[in-house]
């Protein structure tokens, strides 16, 4: 399209001429706004601290760790949701029904409601989910990398917009302004929910499924993922391990946590959580060999199979990508204020203070918003998605030993590993925030080149891949979290690159190039 003015052509993501394109944009502000919900929490948690009496930093640990709990199974079941009603439904009612918890979070006078409604409103972090659907429902096979990633990016900034504007929105304005006092931070809670709840009602009406003249096949139910070979049920069966394990590793680590010198959850309540979860693993087995026995039996047609082997390939890179984007973004802003503690300036005063410690952390949530596309835009560019892939996850793996080499070693203090920097002088901070910037390049473009290929394996299926490729990614938060718990920050940045490693071998050994992935349509 161009401009009847001047001739120029219009980029393509701002011609809104095309529908698709419309629907691009309304379908990343709708998992901007689920981003914006779901991290609500965490820039008013000081204020709630001194504003609650009762409130006390282990109830606050309790909240932030159950603010990811069910978000696990609930990309799995939102990803089986879309593939059976579609993304516009899913997404509508997502945003409306996970208002109701963010409503009761910020009216909780109890830690008991803050706790049940905050481990309910994980479940809006599937939110990301429905939109890879509803994209790849929308562009052709050639466009798809930068589309999922133009989705991703600005999407996933709903999070640093919650961080940015929340605490001024309850500070200036609701207390400062209108005068509510030490309730101030429950009003922009209630107003951060009602985004959710008004932009739910309006994108049912903004949207469609698909084009018209191209419609998208559904599943009968919402049931576990079809395979088409003996070997890809048992990597399906396998792969399923993990996403209950991660729900287990939550459980032991809140039961760990002391509140008022009480562990928060009993031994015998710990056990029966276990064994509830291992009920579920068994049920998921026994749901996935009951619809796949019979129909591998009948004989798979040959244009319905797909190579399962991708789904896993895949599932590693969210794992090593996402999932250590989300446990980076947790431990960076102390790593430098720890670390750079000792730099002076000229003037002998200490540089390294927690407002900049949060303002470098910040970088590397920030260039999601041009990391992310940029990785769907070479996948698309590159003609080879699984070489793009490779190259990303390869550069993840350097990225985070470049971080290692950030600090080295120092002196053991009260039984604590200390990390001092490796050279010393402001040029070496800088240095230090240059090597953080492009290791988060290499990380959330990887996260784009991700969702360039998941469309492509199977379309009618795209839906519950993404989900379990999506639930992945918190899989390698939670686990990459607990490391960190156990480790020094050195180690922890060789551990996470050691995972970038294998999952850049796993790719290279198991993911395939698929088929059509440039077509035109």
């Amino acid at each position: 399209m161009t401009n009847k003015n001047n001739k120029r052509p219009i980029p393509e993501l701002l011609d809104f001429g095309k529908e698709r394109i419309r629907t691009l944009h309304f379908t990343w502000i709708a998992f901007f706004i689920t981003f914006y919900v779901w991290f609500n929490m965490a820039p008013l948690a000081t204020t709630m601290l001194k504003n609650v009496g009762w409130l006390t930093k282990e109830h606050l640990k309790v909240l932030a760790i159950s603010n990811v709990a069910l978000t696990i199974p609930a990309r799995i079941i939102i990803g089986a949701l879309i593939d059976r009603y579609g993304p516009r439904v899913v997404f509508s009612g997502l945003m409306v029904l996970m208002a109701i918890p963010a409503w009761l979070f910020a009216l909780g006078d109890t830690f008991t409601q803050l706790l049940v409604s905050r481990l309910i409103l994980g479940s809006i972090g599937a939110g990301f989910v429905v939109g890879i659907k509803m994209v790849a429902n929308w562009f052709p096979p050639k466009m798809i990398g930068r589309a999922e990633g133009f989705y991703a990016g600005w999407g996933n900034f709903g999070s640093a917009w919650a961080a940015m504007t929340l605490p001024w929105i309850a500070i200036s304005v609701f207390r400062d302004t209108l005068g509510f006092g030490e309730d101030a931070w429950r009003y922009a809670m209630m107003v951060n929910a009602a985004v959710s709840f008004i932009y739910g009602i309006m994108y049912y009406f903004l949207v469609t499924d698909h084009p018209a003249d191209k419609p998208v096949a559904k599943t009968k139910k919402a049931e576990p993922m079809m395979v088409t070979s003996y070997g890809d049920l048992v990597q399906y069966i396998v792969w399923s391990f993990p996403l209950v394990g991660a729900m287990g590793v939550l459980a032991w680590r809140i039961g760990g946590i002391k509140v008022d010198g009480l562990a928060l959850i009993s031994q015998d309540i710990l056990t029966m959580a276990y064994g509830v979860l291992a009920l579920v693993y068994i049920a998921h087995v026994a749901k996935t060999l009951q619809i796949n026995l019979p129909y591998l039996k009948a004989g798979v047609p040959e244009e319905e199979k797909y190579s399962w082997s991708s789904v896993a390939a895949l599932n590693s890179t969210y794992f090593a990508n996402f999932g250590s984007e989300l446990a980076v973004v947790s431990m960076l802003p102390m790593f430098f204020e720890t670390t750079f503690a000792t730099l002076t300036g000229g003037d002998g005063n200490y540089i390294m203070t927690a407002t900049l410690a949060g303002l470098i952390a910040s970088s590397f949530a920030f260039v999601n918003l041009f990391a992310r596309p940029l990785g769907g835009l070479l996948s698309d560019t590159m003609k080879n998605r699984k070489k793009t892939m490779l190259i990303y996850m390869f550069g993840i793996a350097m990225g985070f030993l470049g971080m290692a080499h950030i600090g080295e070693w120092g002196p053991i203090v009260n039984g604590i590993q200390t990390v001092v920097p490796m050279f010393d002088g402001m040029t070496w901070l800088i240095v230090s925030v240059v090597i953080t910037i492009l290791a988060s390049m290499f990380v959330q473009g990887a996260e784009g080149a991700t969702f360039a290929v998941i469309p492509m394996i199977n379309k009618k299926m795209t839906g519950q891949i993404a989900g379990m490729a999506g639930a992945y990614g918190n899989v390698g938060a939670v686990i990459y979290l607990v490391i960190y718990s156990l480790v020094d920050a050195k180690t922890f940045f060789f551990i996470i690159a050691g995972g970038a490693f294998l999952s850049f071998f796993y790719c290279w050994a198991f993911l395939k190039e698929p088929e059509g992935s440039f077509a035109e349509e």
